[in-house]
């Protein structure tokens, strides 16, 4: 695919997105509307990402479940605010074997209902908690506007469901994992984050409390990247999930639940792409290095393969996810673009001459043309790529960070917000009306995305109506 050109990102961005899933072997469309099919190179991707992610979660004492995929619909229609939540998005079994069921199934669009059924019949006492369970696998939202890992109709993630005796334990909960998911966002996805909580009308259906991370990409749109939500006992109460307390009184448990989906690969693209490609971060790439050798003949394939081989054993040896392109059937200059397009962070290249100094040349995906080229001793080279990966892991945070922060900006008043959010972001006073989030809304296609948590205490004049204010919130228009 490397011998098509992407769009710019400049020139149009939503097809240059759409192209580079396709182009870096990501993912495909499925035959059903909405759906697609990830590549292996996509499910790579995503296995390092649930792979990290897994290892925070049992760290903190969550253990993983499985559950149905078909949910009787009167499970649905116990939480009021739940259902009419998600009553859009349903995607309905009426009929099985032939014959039309007493009850019609729901394809899961998230997993609460059911799980709080089955917390129900496994909690009796204060001893059974905390419930700390995690879900691994898709569902399924009836989406009318679709785009590859974006929003599909299907798509994969983790939901935790959590059952707590107290308030409390139950807070600490929903804000441990949201700290999680921060710090997967900076420390392996390079994406700058900003966490908070959402308002009212951007709240979960059925939470008291949702809290989220959101990042900004290249075209300076928000993406709500992960969630994690309080639902007080709005659920327990619904399903029944109660327990015996320490005196030996009835009382009903407080839940939690919190979700990082297959859209987060679409942040990693739309943050870290560039006009030829992905570009990877160095942690969660699948292939950290790729080793091109270089040769025109026989004698020379022969001491640069013998060369190569030695380097890509090495280098695997020493943990480093490596690739080697051995292919005839292409030229060196084609598998440059075509890594390039992939995303691969280093790519390394060894010919004749490179085998008679004893070195190689290293070329940085996240630095283009010269200047991020360099030469390197094959003596020790693994450290060398080892330094080389962090450096690129780091910079790639650097560079988002220092995109982010320029884009966001500190409207003077309502008029001046109403520009800066077709291109930008804005950071100002909001009084926490719903009219004034709708105006806003209405004016700019732009909605309130966090409250961020722990914002120095102050007050001024919300930016909308001028009324007094004593919270800030990031206003954006969103994927």
């Amino acid at each position: 695919m490397a011998e098509e050109k992407l769009p710019t990102r400049a020139e149009d961005f939503a097809e240059w997105y759409n192209q580079l899933v396709l182009k870096a072997d990501l993912a495909d469309y499925a035959p059903v509307r909405g759906c697609m099919v990830v590549k292996p190179y996509g499910w790579a991707l995503w296995e390092n990402i649930t792979s990290w992610l897994d290892r925070e979660f049992k760290a903190t004492g969550h253990v993983n479940a499985a559950f149905p995929t078909l949910i009787p619909m009167s499970f649905f229609e116990k939480e009021k605010e739940h259902v009419e939540g998600f009553s859009p998005e349903l995607a309905v079994v009426t009929h099985g074997g032939g014959e039309k069921l007493e009850e019609p199934l729901v394809v899961r669009p998230t997993s609460e209902t059911i799980i709080g059924h089955m917390y129900a019949k496994w909690i009796k006492s204060w001893r059974d908690l905390p419930l700390l369970i995690v879900q691994w696998g898709s569902v399924l939202r009836w989406e009318m506007r679709t785009k590859l890992f974006l929003r599909t109709a299907e798509f994969y993630w983790h939901e935790g469901h959590t059952a707590h005796a107290t308030t409390e334990d139950a807070l600490e909960e929903m804000y441990r994992i949201l700290d999680i998911y921060e710090k997967f966002c900076y420390e392996q996805a390079a994406i700058p984050v900003i966490k908070g909580t959402k308002s009212e009308t951007e709240r979960f259906a059925g939470a008291q409390i949702t809290t989220a991370i959101e990042a900004m990409m290249w075209d300076k749109r928000a993406l709500q990247a992960g969630t994690s939500h309080y639902f007080g006992q709005n659920f327990a109460r619904a399903f029944d999930i109660q327990y015996l307390d320490q005196n030996n009184t009835l009382q009903y448990c407080e839940t939690t639940s919190w979700a990082i989906s297959s859209r987060i690969i679409g942040a990693l693209i739309m943050v870290h792409g560039d006009d030829q490609g992905l570009q990877l971060p160095p942690n969660l790439a699948p292939i950290q290095a790729v080793l091109v050798p270089i040769y025109k003949n026989e004698a020379e394939k022969s001491a640069v393969m013998e060369a190569a081989n030695r380097i890509f054993t090495e280098l695997k040896t020493a943990g480093i996810r490596i690739k080697m392109d051995a292919r005839e059937e292409v030229t060196p200059g084609f598998k440059f673009n075509d890594w390039e397009m992939r995303g691969v962070p280093l790519r390394i290249e060894i010919g004749p001459k490179d085998v008679e100094k004893g070195s190689v040349a290293l070329a940085r995906r996240d630095i283009p043309g010269r200047d991020g080229k360099s030469f390197a001793p094959q003596a020790g080279l693994s450290g060398t790529v080892e330094r080389l990966l962090s450096d690129i892991q780091a910079s790639m945070l650097q560079k988002a960070t220092a995109f982010r922060d320029s884009n966001i900006h500190e409207p003077k008043d309502y008029a001046h917000l109403a520009e800066v959010v077709q291109n930008g972001w804005a950071f100002g006073w909001w009084c926490g009306s719903k009219e004034c989030e709708a105006k806003v809304k209405e004016d700019t296609k732009a909605t309130t995305r966090v409250i961020p948590l722990n914002q120095p205490a102050g007050k001024g004049k919300c930016i909308v109506c001028g009324s007094e204010a004593s919270q800030r919130v990031y206003f954006a228009r969103a994927y």
